[in-house]
Parts: structure tokens; C-alpha cells; sequence
């Protein structure tokens, strides 16, 4: 079982709103870590949902049901039931509690009597659906949990994701391998999407938690255990409010200090900040009020999925981001004005290269067909040409970032052999350099061309090269990157 830090201590106490409350980081480490794990309630009705997902964990898996005919076809799955969470011979880490939300109290008192490290509810029907018995039942919840110092995770939730021990939110996901980035979502859908897209763009998981409703442990929380994971090397988040913001604040501080945060926010709009109170029940902040708050934070503020993605290939892929210089090789004398109005929008620079490099390419560089000043045109090169071009702009002063145009699907002016080759001369220039370069696919429009797109980006990942798909996404991803390094270095300084 992987041991944070935090796993030497007890407890951590924080003060919210004059009132303490205990964080147990060792009952966290046991829940996301799990080597045991019970899933109570899980039925026909939705196909043993829960058991199917969970079928590729890696530690023990028991059930819990009472009903004879759902047992039977749960015996057959291959999976141990007993009636009761109280006779499973063993301690358990985790448990999964999928049952109607009047049975939600009596399953949470059989995980305080058991002494489980946490439960996450899938059961939902609480102060999402604003209604009296679902605040009751939930503030019923709440209560028993704070007073026995239980971690509850939820309700109205998806849970935790851990692909290297096969411990899933759906049963889609990957497993087997452990990635850099941790995911904290209130959303269930965003946390499985997010796993699924980032996972197809080279970005993989190795934590990630969907705490719905929230009601005792918030998003504060899963930041600073995250924040102390020596493997999560990057945090992405999706919120729709945040419980207490004044803590909420310090953390990230401390947090992006040291590691990235991005946060992708729902309910930005009036109508959308009415959604998430029917969502997970939570109070969407006035959006200049939280615009602050990040900026304070020193995370990331992102609009979309795309972008959330994109951001942490950027901050993963690249090395320090130090600069807003930008040199562009490798598009037509047509696309070089929409190139430069792309980065330059997204507030980055595409300057005049230094005299020395315009020199040195008047050398070689032929007259008819192609511009040099940048971004750079190349009618038709070969990998070598290409090579000499990106070493001349990897020298240049006024250069800070390199940006390479590539046509996945070749074509007479670009070969795809030579593509191949250019991309194996750039990967080497990276090791080198510690200049930022950055690879953007410049169009493909059929089946072959997307595969072959695929098998390039992950040929250029490997290299410490991120890809993306459109100049407006790469520019944006860059642009944040330079901005959490200078939010860093203002720290440092």
C-alpha cells in the first residue's frame, strides 16, 4: 500500500468556519489504496453495475445483499456474499454503497461499526433533488458521519478511480498502468470522461475522485492529499462550488507551489449556476469572486474538457515554459497570417528572428516558393532540410518555444516517409534543447489520416513532445503553461 507522507500522522486538523474538523490522511490512503473492498446493494436492476466495474480489482471483492434471488445470481458472477457488512471475516478499506437513499443511514452505521477507512454513496436522492426528505436524509448522513469521524465520500457520487490496482468508476476505464495526474470532479460523468479522452491523448491517471453532493469531505480535502502524493505530478479538477473558500484558498497556494492545478469550473452563467444546485446541490460563487480566487491560487482557470486536457499535456510534456516568444516551422505562405493570429490571441508572441539567423538561412533557403522570416514556410522539405531549419530556431535569441506544423497525411509536398523522419530529427533536437516544442497536426480529413495522426502523436509524446490537433488548442495549452511557471518563478523570486 502506497504511504503518503501524511500517513505518519494521525490526524490534521483544519478549522472551518469556527468549527474543527478531523481529516484522517491514513483512512485516505487505505480508501484509494484499497486491498479490501465490499459493495453493498448492488442488484439485477442495473445490472450488477458495481460488481461488473470493480471485477478487475486486484484485492478482495465481497458483496452485500439480503435478497435470496439477487444472491444467487451474485454467486454466480464469482463473488462472495454475506447479509451483512458486519460478517465479512476481514477489514475492509473501501465500501461501495449502491441502495435506495432510506436504506443510506443504516449501511453508513454498519461502516462506522465496522471500522472502514471510507465509503463512497452512489446512492443519490439528497439535496440535489430539493426536497425535505432528501435534505433530511442527508443532513441524517452528515451528522452520523462527523461524529464518528468517518470519511464519506459523496453522496450522490462515482467514487474513486485507481487503474493500476484495477479499481474503477465504470467499467470502460483502463487498467493496469498509473499515470502522473491526480482528477478531483463532482461530476461522475466529467470524472469518467475526463479518464476516458485524456487516456486516448497520452494523459493517464493514477488517482482520481468524483465526491458528488460532498457533504463531509470536500474538494479541499482530495487537493491536499493529492498534493502530497509524490506520484501525482499534476492536478486536474472540475467544480461546481467549493464548501469553504477561505481554506480552499490556502491549499491551492500551497498546493501550486509545488505541483500544477487545473481547474475547469461548471456554472460559470446564471442558468448554469441554477444546474449545479440541481447537480450535486451545490451554491455557485459570483464568477469574478472565483476568477480571484484561482488567480490567488496560483491554478489554472480552464473552459472546457478539451482545454483541461490539452493544459496538462502541455505541463507534463513540456519542460518550464520561460518565455511568450514563438517560432512556427513548417506551414504554407496561405496559413502563416491565421498561425500567427492564433498564437498571438492566445497572448503569446511570434517575433522577428535575430539577424544572425536570418543570415544563416539565406545561405541555403530557396527563393521561389517559401518565406523565412516567421513563421517559417517549407515548400517541400526533406527531414534533413527540416532538421537544419528547427536547430537555427532552437539557437535564436528571440526565440523561446518552438512550434512544428505537421501533415499527417503527406501528400507529394510532404511525403510521408519524410514527416517520419522530420518528426525523429525534432524528437532529438528535444533532448537537447531545453526549449519548449510543441506539435500541431495541421489537418487531416479521413480515417488513414487520423491514424496516422494517432501513431505520430504518440511517436512525438514519447519524445517529450505534446500534440495537439488544432493551432488555436496548442497555442492555449502553451499560453497556460507559461502561466503557471511564471506564477511559480513570482514565488521562487
Amino acid at each position: 500500500m502506497q504511504v503518503t507522507r501524511y500517513s505518519l500522522i494521525e490526524y490534521e486538523q483544519y478549522k472551518i468556519w469556527g468549527k474543527e474538523v478531523k481529516v484522517d490522511f491514513t483512512k485516505l490512503d487505505r480508501a484509494f489504496n484499497p486491498r479490501c473492498i465490499a459493495v453493498v446493494g448492488d442488484s439485477k436492476k442495473i445490472n450488477f453495475m458495481w460488481l461488473k466495474t470493480e471485477s478487475t480489482f486486484r484485492g478482495k471483492l465481497y458483496s452485500v445483499q439480503t435478497n435470496p434471488n439477487t444472491i444467487k445470481d451474485i454467486e454466480t458472477l464469482g463473488v462472495k456474499n454475506y447479509t451483512s457488512l458486519l460478517d465479512i471475516p476481514e477489514p475492509v478499506d473501501l465500501v461501495i454503497v449502491s441502495v435506495p437513499r432510506a436504506v443510506a443511514p443504516k449501511v453508513l452505521g454498519d461502516c462506522i461499526q465496522k471500522e472502514v477507512a471510507a465509503a463512497f454513496f452512489f446512492t443519490s436522492g439528497f439535496s440535489e433533488t430539493d426536497t425535505e426528505e432528501g435534505r433530511r436524509l442527508e443532513h441524517l448522513l452528515t451528522e452520523k458521519a462527523e461524529q464518528a469521524n468517518f470519511h464519506l465520500i459523496g453522496p450522490n457520487c462515482m467514487g474513486i478511480f485507481n487503474p493500476a490496482i484495477g479499481l474503477r468508476q465504470d467499467q470502460f476505464q483502463y487498467t493496469g498502468l498509473a499515470g502522473p495526474v491526480g482528477f478531483i470532479s463532482q461530476s461522475g460523468t466529467h470524472a469518467e470522461t475526463f479518464s476516458l479522452e485524456a487516456h486516448l491523448q497520452g494523459v493517464d491517471i493514477n488517482k482520481s475522485v468524483s465526491f458528488g453532493n460532498g457533504v463531509v469531505l470536500d474538494s479541499t480535502d482530495y487537493l491536499e492529499y493529492f498534493g502530497h502524493q509524490i506520484d501525482i505530478e499534476a492536478i486536474g479538477m472540475y467544480l461546481e462550488g467549493v464548501r469553504d473558500g477561505r481554506r480552499f484558498l490556502t491549499v491551492l497556494k500551497e498546493v501550486s507551489a509545488r505541483k500544477p492545478v487545473v481547474i475547469w469550473r461548471g456554472g460559470r452563467t446564471e442558468e448554469g449556476g441554477r444546474a449545479t444546485a440541481s447537480h450535486t446541490g451545490s451554491l455557485a460563487k459570483p464568477q469574478a469572486i472565483w476568477n480571484a480566487t484561482v488567480r490567488q491560487g496560483g491554478a489554472i482557470e480552464v473552459k472546457s474538457m478539451e482545454e483541461l486536457i490539452d493544459t496538462l499535456k502541455a505541463l507534463l510534456y513540456l519542460p518550464p515554459v520561460r518565455g511568450n516568444g514563438v517560432a512556427i516551422a513548417g506551414g504554407s505562405g496561405g496559413q502563416s497570417v491565421v498561425i500567427t493570429d492564433a498564437f498571438v490571441e492566445a497572448g503569446l508572441k511570434v517575433p522577428l528572428l535575430t539577424q544572425k539567423s536570418y543570415d544563416r538561412f539565406a545561405a541555403f533557403f530557396p527563393l521561389v516558393g517559401v518565406s523565412y522570416r516567421n513563421p517559417i514556410d517549407i515548400y517541400n522539405p526533406d527531414h534533413k532540410l527540416l532538421r537544419r531549419i528547427m536547430e537555427i530556431l532552437e539557437e535564436d535569441a528571440n526565440i523561446d518555444n518552438l512550434v512544428l506544423l505537421v501533415l499527417p497525411e503527406g501528400g507529394n509536398r510532404h511525403p510521408a516517409e519524410e514527416v517520419e523522419k522530420g518528426i525523429s530529427s525534432v524528437v532529438e533536437i528535444r533532448k537537447r534543447t531545453l526549449k519548449p516544442i510543441v506539435a500541431i497536426f495541421a489537418s487531416f480529413s479521413s480515417t488513414k489520416g487520423m491514424q496516422q495522426a494517432s501513431r505520430m502523436a504518440q511517436k512525438l509524446q514519447d519524445g517529450g513532445i505534446p500534440a495537439f490537433i488544432t493551432l488555436e488548442r496548442g497555442a492555449r495549452a502553451l499560453k497556460n503553461a507559461l502561466d503557471y511557471h511564471n506564477f511559480k518563478n513570482s514565488i521562487v523570486n
